[in-house]
């Protein structure tokens, strides 16, 4: 049989485990999503974000892309950052990054791997950001690992310097950002980072919205 075709077929066998234990399970499902977690992870195929988790379908509402990167003109990203936030109003978005992340390993050599040279560019950049503490490390595994972890703060970082965050920060007092690792040797995460509403970043990175008066109640 073709590897799709079991694909299919596990498919058929997971509805009726589902529906053996939740008749309503799918009829609840089509109605509305409402997520707490939003998940900003790697596209590595090893690191499954329901599974690792244990959740359910309905609780994360997912973002994956090489290296689990959160970039300032990335589109794609921010408009579903945008929608979790404003729209789905997610109380915690976690930024997953794991050890031996292919994207992070190949981002610290010069080697030319065609059109990814532009997205492992912004890895390079913090690895420019962070070169001193990186390169005193000596053994190739710690350093990997110690690059992977420095990544996943930066790009929690990079979230609280959205306008999008700050807002609901403001408006909401929500939502907490979380920088977690994997580990795909032992299948543990573990945190990394965590930045609550209302944490001061560099001023230069603070909208001014933060330095306006509420408007005064109507008569």
């Amino acid at each position: 049989m073709e590897s799709y075709k079991k694909m299919l077929l596990a498919n058929k066998a997971w509805v009726q485990d589902k529906l053996s234990v939740d008749p309503q399970f799918f009829e609840r499902q089509a109605t509305q999503q409402r997520p707490e977690f939003m998940w900003i992870g790697c596209s590595d195929s090893r690191v499954p974000a329901e599974e690792i988790t244990g959740t359910q379908p309905g609780e994360l509402f997912v973002h994956r892309n090489v290296a689990n990167l959160v970039v300032h003109t990335d589109f794609n990203m921010l408009s579903v950052l945008q929608y979790a936030v404003e729209v789905l109003e997610v109380k915690h978005v976690i930024v997953c990054g794991h050890y031996d992340c292919g994207g992070v390993k190949n981002a610290l050599t010069r080697h030319d791997f065609g059109l990814i040279n532009k997205w492992l560019r912004y890895i390079k950049d913090v690895y420019r950001l962070h070169r001193r503490e990186i390169d005193a490390i000596e053994d190739p595994r710690a350093r990997l690992d110690r690059m992977v972890e420095i990544n996943v703060m930066e790009q929690v970082n990079n979230l609280a310097e959205t306008s999008i965050v700050q807002r609901a920060w403001k408006k909401f007092d929500r939502p907490v950002l979380h920088g977690w690792i994997y580990d795909l040797r032992t299948g543990y995460l573990k945190e990394q980072a965590c930045l609550r509403p209302g944490t001061r970043l560099e001023s230069i990175y603070m909208f001014d919205f933060w330095d306006q008066a509420p408007p005064p109640d109507k008569p």
